[in-house]
This record gives structure tokens, sequence and C-alpha cells, in this order.
């Protein structure tokens, strides 16, 4: 069976939340990867009102260090350590993102112990096996800033229709199949490509603090999730460059040019809060398979 990323939003608001939208965090699974991006004030509270747990996280994704973004972190990390988390939490930021988390874990009694690694991340891939790849973008925000690539790599899946139609029984053989090799079975030769096929690259991008660049499209290009700030509407389109972030026209500008299957708007300015059926639909009418994030949505690829 196909593996399934599934994307929950713990947090949708941008800088001041409001009742019903916690600070900025994203939570990723696929597989035995969880993934968190960003982690904002509240989030391990978010965990909990969500169903999930935070002792499977595998990685930390910081996308740039404002406060709103960042904040959530010590408590965190606290919580894992008095759960006796025992993985080790792997960290990536832009630069600087050493120095601040060092800063950060100075500013309390750090109670407990839990093992992280931090490292600091440029453009392109920085992590990859053989199922998943990750990357990374700078974007400009007035900050070291980072947007996000996860790729889940296509893999050879066996043909069982096919394997029932030649009477082909399960065992060794399929290893060979998986690997692309062809295969006799009872004298009789059967070729790979004949019993097996070729899963599609799966992509979920993410662009949580930026300002409007049309050059963005090309990092997320084809992606079948992309998540993007929607900080302001068109109407504030000014506040929204002189602040380094976008609007939901402009989100959807970018999804368009990508030619991605979905964009998710995120990050929500407060002031937005009774009009969001109208930042919605701004992006909507560039772009239609857009919706706008809330707390604990969830959606799947």
């Amino acid at each position: 069976m196909a593996s399934k990323l599934k994307v929950t939003f713990l947090g949708t608001s941008a800088q001041i939340p409001t009742t019903k939208r916690n600070h900025t965090a994203i939570f990723l699974n696929c597989d035995n990867e969880n993934l968190l991006i960003d982690c904002g004030e509240g989030t391990q509270r978010q965990f909990k009102k969500a169903r999930l747990s935070p002792m499977k996280l595998t990685r930390l994704l910081i996308t740039h260090w404002h406060g709103d973004h960042v904040l959530g972190i010590p408590g965190l990390l606290q919580t894992l350590a008095a759960s006796d988390y025992k993985k080790t939490l792997l960290i990536y930021g832009p630069k600087g993102t050493k120095k601040f988390m060092r800063n950060m874990l100075n500013v309390f009694v750090f109670s407990g112990k839990i093992n992280f690694k931090v490292e600091e991340v440029d453009e392109g891939v920085f992590f990859e096996n053989q199922d998943i790849c990750l990357k990374a973008k700078k974007v400009f925000h007035g900050t070291p800033c980072n947007a996000y690539s996860f790729i889940k790599k296509g893999q050879i899946r066996i043909d069982k229709k096919a394997l029932e139609k030649y009477g082909i029984k399960s065992g060794p053989l399929l290893k060979d199949l998986k690997e692309g090799k062809d295969i006799i079975y009872k004298n009789k030769k059967y070729s790979a490509k004949g019993l097996t096929y070729c899963e599609k690259d799966k992509k979920i991008s993410f662009v949580l603090d930026a300002r409007f660049d049309e050059k963005i499209a090309d990092f997320v290009e084809g992606s079948n999730i992309f998540v993007c700030e929607s900080s302001f509407s068109s109407d504030d389109a000014e506040i929204a460059k002189e602040y380094n972030h976008m609007t939901s026209e402009q989100a959807a500008k970018i999804a368009k040019k990508a030619k991605v299957e979905k964009l998710i708007l995120t990050h929500l300015s407060s002031r937005y809060e009774t009009e969001k059926k109208k930042v919605l639909e701004e992006a909507k009418k560039v772009f239609k398979k857009t919706e706008l994030a809330r707390d604990f949505d969830s959606f799947e690829v």
C-alpha cells in the first residue's frame, strides 16, 4: 500500500493569536517520519487537543526566529525531557539557529535531559535517504528565513493482480522485482516491468513567512500540497510588502505558476478573523483549488 503524507495544522495565526487560532505550528507524518514545522507558543497544548503525541517527533524544521514561530520550543523540549524522550531530535533552521537555541535554553532552568542535534541549513537538499528528501530555500523576510519541501520518493510497487494472473506466489522473487530485476518462475521468464509499477513522488512545500517573489514558484513547483502564508488581503498589499509578508492573492499567483495540486493558506492576521471568506475568495479567483486552514485541519496526499 502506498504511503500517505498527512499534514495537521496545530496553529494558523500570524503574530497575534486569536481565540480560535494558535501561533504557527504544522505537524507532518509520513511512515516513521514525524516532522514539526515551526513551534509557536502553546504548541505542546495543541498536540494534546489534536490527540497527537510529540513523543513521536523525529525532526523540527524552523523557518525563522520570530517569536510567533519559535516561542513554543522551550516548553516542547521540557515536556519531551520530562516524558523520557529516547530519540535524538533533529533540529534544522536558517543561519543563526545554533546561537538562538543556545540563548533560548539559557534563560531558564531546564529540568531533565533530552538529546537533540542542531543543523543550520542553506539552500538545496539537506537530508536524503532512499525514502525521503528534504530541501530548503532562502526567502526574504528581513531576517534569515527558509522555505522547506518534503518529498516522499516514489517506490516500485508489486502489481498483485499481475501476480495472480500468472499464478506467481509471494516469496523471495518479489525482492528482485522491487529492485527492477526480471525473474524466472517455473522455468518461465517474467519482466519486472510487466509485474510492477512505479509510484510518483509526493511533495509538500511550506512557505510560512516571506515577501512575495515569483521565483518561489520554482521551488514549490509540482507540489501536491503547497502551504503558504497569507497574512494580508489585497486591500493591504502595501502593508504586506512593508512587513515582508504576502497577500492571499499573491500566494495564489505562486501556486498557479508552480502548477501545484492544492494551495493551503495559513498565517492569517488576526485583523481578518471576521473576514476570512474575503481573504479566501481573493485567492480562489486566481487559483481555484485553495483552502484556508483552521487549527486542527488535516490534509492527506
